[in-house]
């Protein structure tokens, strides 16, 4: 093997190098000295993702199971700055006093559960795909339950791991029917033999339906709220960004290339999907107060938008897709860092315990508010773009009421991301979240998140580059 083939999985391999020299150095290191483990792990994984900016040729490995392309390495480019993101926001949780001597453990499962994303971007078949999601899921319960003191994130990481276990069964079934049906795991192999025949739309219904649960669409979304609330706030950022985001590329793919002669089938599929993923979502946000259930639920809204984007099929319906996700990191772990840097300053999670927040911390109230805006696509901060571009793709193919009932539930989500906006700037408060100063790392992470929701949208070149690169792929 050539080393430039080497060259195509770097990201891996690099990920694969950071985890085990953060495992080594913090086998070797006192529970009290830990904490330096922190700057040492962000070095690391920060010179991993300028590495992974780097270039290569397309090209593939191990008879076409790994796949590697301008469009793959993009996306894990991608990956790599939010996770990059919330290490940077996980400085003051780590810190803690109950977290003493966790420091490596939480660094090396982010790294392992994000090197098996990797995997599943760039899965040519089906088995590679599969290895690579169980990969990224396994780890994850253990984050999820990583306040150990707390029953409740104990709770989360239960139920987290035994509906994973059970929609992996789901999906992997899937699997199977497909590849008695067609007789190859391998996604261009699969694709010749595509057909509207029973076992091939049983096993469909199957896949959609374990995917559905990683993504968080209704009616698969049930664990969502209750995970997302019991798990450490950093932690339940990372499930609604960067786990969401790799699940929602993948399937873009599959449904793209292996699919593509049943394009019927998985359109009114995800028609259905995307109604009442965006609708169910924004109803049960109108009532939360808690705020990691209101970003929950938020998060599954969203994701019923981007199911209106893949409608679009084609480059343009991929590009819309990747370029929303893009976007959708920034603004999203914008909102949570926000409310991580509060909840590890004074405890409060609840968007009734922002009351007056302004008149004590208006800069986190700032980057909160635009946050919020740019989730509900006002313009001109970059969700409107994203959201744009979503709706552009399912007019392409004459998707308009689709998009009607998609115009109607952004309108619903102001309701609920102005209530924040409200309780931040206009109700006021007797005893508000006094003023305080988050870490240099949480400053560092919120200035990048801003810097993301104002650069994104107004700079053009970004959407076409993705165009170019995505139109490789059909």
């Amino acid at each position: 093997m050539d080393f430039k083939y080497i060259l195509l999985m770097r990201h891996e391999l690099l990920l694969l190098l950071v985890a085990l020299i953060i495992l080594m150095v913090d086998l070797f290191t006192s529970d009290k000295k830990k904490f330096r483990l922190i700057k040492f792990s962000l070095l690391l994984f920060t010179i991993a993702t300028l590495v992974g900016f780097i270039p290569v040729k397309p090209g593939v490995l191990f008879g076409g199971a790994f796949q590697g392309n301008a469009l793959t390495d993009f996306f894990k480019d991608i990956l790599n700055v939010a996770v990059l993101i919330v290490f940077l926001q996980s400085d003051g949780y780590l810190k803690k006093i109950e977290n003493t001597g966790k420091t490596g453990e939480f660094f090396v499962l982010i790294i392992l559960t994000l090197l098996g994303m990797d995997f599943m971007v760039s899965s040519g078949d089906f088995l590679t795909f599969f290895i690579g999601l169980e990969t990224a899921s396994i780890p994850v319960a253990g984050l999820v339950a990583f306040d150990r003191f707390k029953s409740r994130s104990a709770e989360a990481g239960v139920k987290l791991i035994l509906l994973s276990a059970l929609s992996s069964g789901v999906l992997l079934f899937g699997i199977s029917l497909i590849y008695g049906a067609t007789g190859s795991i391998y996604f261009s192999d699969i694709a010749k033999h595509v057909t509207a025949s029973p076992l091939i739309i049983l096993g469909f219904i199957f896949f959609l339906s374990g995917m559905g649960f990683k993504i968080s669409l209704v009616p698969f979304h049930l664990w969502t709220a209750d995970v997302y609330e019991g798990a450490p706030i950093n932690i339940t950022a990372y499930l609604s960004v960067v786990s969401k985001g790799a699940a929602v590329f993948i399937l873009t793919i599959i449904l793209y290339k292996v699919f593509k002669n049943v394009t019927d089938l998985w359109e009114t599929s995800l028609y259905v999907l995307a109604v009442l993923t965006m609708t169910v979502g924004n109803l049960f946000a109108l009532r939360q107060d808690n705020i990691k259930r209101f970003l929950a639920f938020s998060s599954i809204a969203q994701a019923g938008f981007i199911m209106v984007g893949i409608m679009g099929t084609g480059s343009l319906g991929m590009t819309s897709v990747v370029y929303f996700i893009l976007i959708y990191v920034f603004t999203n772990l914008g909102a949570f860092g926000v409310a991580s840097a509060i909840s590890s300053a004074s405890g409060v999670e609840t968007i009734s315990g922002y009351n007056g927040l302004y008149s004590t911390n208006p800069r986190l109230s700032l980057i909160m508010m635009l946050a919020l805006f740019s989730l509900a696509g006002i313009p001109p901060i970059a969700g409107f773009f994203g959201k744009f571009f979503l709706f552009t793709s399912a007019g392409s193919q004459g998707y308009f009421i689709l998009i009607l009932i998609g115009v109607l539930n952004a309108t619903i989500s102001l309701y609920y991301y102005l209530g924040v906006v409200k309780a931040m700037f206009i109700n006021k408060s007797d005893t508000p979240i006094p003023y305080f100063r988050s870490s240099n790392f949480m400053r560092l992470s919120l200035l990048l998140c801003v810097a993301g929701l104002f650069s994104i949208g107004f700079i053009g070149g970004i959407f076409e580059y993705i165009m170019s690169i995505s139109h490789l792929l059909f």
